[in-house]
């Protein structure tokens, strides 16, 4: 094959920056590539359908093939092997992936300056009305009378919220591999290790979710003193948030590895302790809280069931939580470990999966309302949000007014998810948040499940903010 020069993007449209780059790339070997992502690939980035972004490239004339990246960059660049790929400036001093691909074969990273500021996302909104990535079901918005301008006025609400998360801290280490073969040995599957990448998990990122949103929030939590406490800790040093991480000799900081290929997870593995924190521990922990306490209008329980989240101080919390009255939510997972939701009594909001809460009622064959009131009995909850993974959540409301349970569905608002991990933390913290500043359970859900399909368009549990809510409520 002929020297060719590779340039790929998710090309929502094809502004005067893109054809001044697609040009000066053309002229470096005269045969220019262009990869599309697509629409799996792009996830929330995709403001148009892969098919109407890769046509538009094939109509530019600088451009001699146009493809679409199905898989990954990677196995695109090793398929096509270009001796050049070209990236606008501004990603000049970021990581690029290319870089370590490209140099397998000799292949060269450059740097123009031929893109121009805006970008297409900029254009998209101001000159084409299309919809937003997230087609928010009409009916819903009618039948509980949402109104925008009350979305944006509860948004902003959140800044003034003080917080206090209680749960398990996790290290989320994702291990990006590519397969060699089998082995002959014991018939193994065996990878190459690639690109590693370490996040914040568990409480952690429910703690920087909310910060992040312009509450002030303080983290409680235990780790063992090791390295993943210190990343932990380095990460925690934002704007906004205090953290007080106990620690205990006892046990390591949890980490959870997943070895991953492309968009897929091969392999987990964990390194936790599961048993409880110490009474020592315990009472340190609920002394620092007593001493704040009047000053929090919200408390989230993240709950992992690895040892932290005791009854003692779920019982002791709570107590004052309701003393005070201070907003209380609570999720307690149990996808590969034992939890029961039901231990949180009295919280203005719950979230299980349909899993958990079937666990909690003991119940495996009745309809979903029927377990949500079941629940409700059990936890003496007001607001219950039950996550159905792929088939979107069910929001279950006792109204105040009438004392009549309501019940209605969100399907899920995001079709190109990249990582599901994290949605269900992202929907627990604004979906509180928002019920501590005034929203109803129909608002606060609603923000809720953008900020869970937010979440689940990138890869590894990035903080959430601001913006990346307002731009789906305009």
């Amino acid at each position: 094959m002929n020297k060719i020069t590779f340039v790929s993007g998710n090309f929502n449209i094809l502004h005067p920056g893109h054809l001044r780059l697609l040009k000066f790339a053309k002229s470096i070997t005269g045969y220019l590539v262009v990869a599309v992502n697509s629409n799996k690939i792009a996830g929330t980035d995709a403001k148009l359908d892969e098919k109407f972004r890769i046509e538009n490239i094939k109509s530019c004339s600088y451009v001699d093939k146009a493809i679409l990246i199905k898989k990954s960059l990677k196995q695109t660049l090793e398929k096509y092997r270009p001796s050049v790929v070209v990236k606008g400036k501004e990603y000049e001093s970021l990581n690029n992936e290319e870089k370590d691909i490209i140099k397998k074969f000799n292949g060269k990273l450059i740097f123009s300056s031929g893109e121009v500021t805006f970008t297409s996302q900029d254009l998209i909104e101001k000159e084409i009305n299309i919809n937003k990535p997230f087609n928010i079901p009409k009916n819903y918005i009618t039948s509980h009378n949402i109104k925008i301008n009350k979305l944006k006025k509860i948004l902003k609400n959140c800044r003034k919220l003080n917080v206090a998360v209680f749960g398990d801290l996790i290290i989320d280490h994702y291990v990006y591999c590519q397969p060699i073969g089998m082995s002959q040995e014991d018939n193994s599957l065996v990878v190459k290790e690639g690109k590693e990448e370490k996040y914040l998990g568990g409480a952690g990122i429910v703690a920087v979710h909310a910060a992040g949103f312009g509450a002030k929030v303080d983290l409680y939590s235990a780790a063992g003193n090791d390295q993943n406490y210190k990343f932990a800790k380095e990460k925690l040093k934002i704007r906004n948030l205090k953290s007080f991480i106990f620690k205990d000799g006892q046990r390591p900081t949890t980490l959870k590895k997943r070895y991953k290929f492309e968009d897929k997870t091969m392999f987990r593995s964990s390194k936790l302790y599961q048993n409880s924190i110490s009474k020592e521990i315990q009472n340190r922990v609920i002394n620092k809280f007593k001493s704040k306490l009047k000053i929090y209008d919200l408390i989230i329980f993240s709950d992992f069931n690895y040892g932290f989240v005791t009854q003692n101080i779920v019982d002791k919390v709570t107590y004052y939580g309701k003393k005070y009255n201070i907003f209380m939510a609570a999720d307690s997972q149990s996808s590969s470990q034992d939890g029961n939701i039901s231990r949180f009594k009295n919280m203005n909001l719950i979230t299980p999966t349909e899993r958990e809460a079937r666990l909690a009622c003991r119940d495996n064959e009745g309809g979903l309302i029927t377990i949500a009131e079941k629940l409700r009995r059990e936890s003496i909850a007001h607001n219950i949000i039950i996550k159905l993974g792929s088939l979107g959540l069910i929001v279950d409301i006792n109204n105040k007014k009438n004392g009549v349970h309501e019940t209605d569905k969100i399907p899920v608002l995001n079709n190109f998810a990249k990582d599901v991990v994290g949605a269900g933390d992202s929907l627990l913290t604004l979906t509180a948040l928002s019920l501590a500043s005034g929203a109803n359970a129909w608002e606060a859900t609603l923000l809720g499940s953008i900020a869970s399909a937010v979440q689940v368009g990138k890869n590894g549990n990035i903080p959430l903010n601001y913006k990346d809510i307002a731009y789906h409520i305009k």
